[in-house]
């Protein structure tokens, strides 16, 4: 991989005021990311890697320092400006899938389309091809209640996958699935990796998650303490 940097991060620090000085969440993050890179944030409870990822989904802003997307610097984006980063760059997988549970797993994946105001015929098409590539198509009519914990995983990942994010933020994804939903929720992620060339980066402590990583990096009270290549 080579080229600029989809994401890149600068002397980033992260600090809320204490008593008697500042408590640094993130101190000193230096960091890049190129297209298509599968990779996660390590660490034990505490140690940043959440925080990271928010600051990197522009769900709240650093302290010092500066973090690029696609060239753009986070601190100077305008809220409008950030929501639209969110709505068009950005996808995000959560603990909870987050499914609205009165609506179809159609009209759940449909819905980003919705908001970014696509054409019925062109939503239509993108949820059926996002569903085909997660394995639901034969739950379109499906609601989230009647889904096992896998199936809801994975019909977040169409979701968040269905208007084509040139990056995706997953926050320990599979905290609450089994052995067998973790390995069959982060399969099909490391497919529409490879496929549609989507940059993953994680947030977790799973092991799990992280033999699927080509990338690990280890953060520790707030601070990269290493940064290295998986082999497989």
């Amino acid at each position: 991989m080579s080229g600029e940097p989809i994401i890149s991060i600068h002397h980033l620090n992260k600090k809320f005021p204490m008593a008697g000085g500042n408590f640094y969440a993130l101190s000193q993050i230096n960091l890049s990311f190129q297209t298509a890179e599968f990779a996660g944030l390590v660490g034990p409870s505490g140690s940043g890697k959440t925080t990271l990822l928010n600051l990197i989904g522009t769900l709240d802003r650093a302290s010092e320092g500066e973090i690029k997307i696609l060239g753009k610097e986070l601190g100077q984006l305008s809220t409008k400006e950030a929501a639209e980063m969110r709505m068009k760059v950005l996808g995000f997988i959560f603990q909870t899938h987050n499914l609205l549970p009165i609506y179809t797993v159609y009209e759940n994946v449909e819905l980003p389309l919705l908001l970014l105001k696509w054409q019925a015929s062109d939503r239509h098409k993108a949820v059926m091809k996002t569903l085909d590539w997660v394995g639901l198509t034969d739950k379109v009519k499906s609601r989230p209640p009647q889904l096992s914990g896998g199936q809801c995983q994975r019909a977040a990942i169409a979701r968040v996958m269905v208007k084509g994010p040139g990056i995706v933020l997953a926050d320990e994804p599979t905290a609450n699935l089994d052995a067998e939903n973790s390995h069959s929720v982060l399969q099909t992620m490391k497919r529409l990796n490879q496929e549609l060339k989507t940059t993953f980066l994680f947030s977790t402590h799973d092991e799990k998650v992280i033999r699927y990583l080509d990338r690990k990096i280890t953060l520790e009270d707030g601070k990269i303490i290493e940064d290295e290549i998986q082999n497989k």
